[in-house]
């Protein structure tokens, strides 16, 4: 009897377990196929980020020798492999970043230029965004294209860069003869540099001093513009 009370017992419990099947069983199955699908997605994604990482690391490699080397042509060739195909990675911007740097001093501003907006525009990460659209502006006013270098400064910067950001806009309104906006923007600088920004912040000091302000007075000036 105990036997046969075991039996039915373990039936029931086969029977409600096909009942639960039969009702959730494909939801359950699509679940997992879901779970399980997303999980080797992820797992693809990293691998194929992983791979064009160290792919863009060899051409980063080339890029880096060829600026030693001041060969402009190998230069240009794997800045534009870069772009072209790992655009998407941070080797490629800091690619074109130094690849920027040593065509202008080369003399070859344009393509210097053509690198740095396309690190502003492309680049993975704001930061270095916000460098490259520094450099661009630098150049810029190098060139006397006053309202262009204005522009670029117009963007949107992270916060550790609006202080470095005024800065520049201050020298590019002075250039322009515009006395009272550059000392605004230089008011901005020297108050978002912080006490603790050392060189930089005096500099911006001396700055606004040349301009006949007291640089506490300018902060303050930039501050409720």
């Amino acid at each position: 009897m105990a036997t046969q009370h075991l039996d039915l017992e373990e039936q029931e419990q086969l029977d409600q377990l096909k009942h639960f099947w039969n009702q959730w069983g494909n939801l359950i199955t699509w679940l997992l196929i879901v779970v399980l699908g997303a999980y080797a997605a992820w797992n693809g994604w990293q691998y194929w980020e992983r791979r064009q990482a160290g792919l863009a690391a060899v051409l980063y490699d080339e890029l880096e020798r060829s600026a030693q080397a001041g060969e402009l042509t190998r230069l240009e060739r794997a800045l534009a492999d870069m772009k072209d195909k790992y655009g998407g990675t941070a080797y490629a911007a800091h690619g074109a970043l130094l690849a920027a740097k040593v065509l202008y001093e080369k003399d070859k501003p344009a393509e210097a230029k053509s690198a740095l907006a396309w690190v502003a525009d492309k680049a993975p990460s704001d930061g270095l965004k916000a460098i490259a659209r520094l450099r661009l502006a630098s150049v810029q006013t190098g060139e006397k294209a006053y309202d262009e270098a204005l522009k670029t400064l117009s963007a949107s910067f992270p916060t550790q860069y609006m202080a470095l950001a005024a800065d520049r806009r201050g020298d590019v309104l002075l250039l322009q003869g515009k006395r009272s906006e550059a000392a605004t923007e230089f008011g901005k600088a020297y108050q978002g540099l912080g006490s603790d920004s050392g060189d930089y912040r005096r500099l911006v000091g001396i700055k606004l001093n040349a301009l006949g302000i007291d640089p506490e007075a300018g902060a303050k000036a930039g501050a409720t513009s």
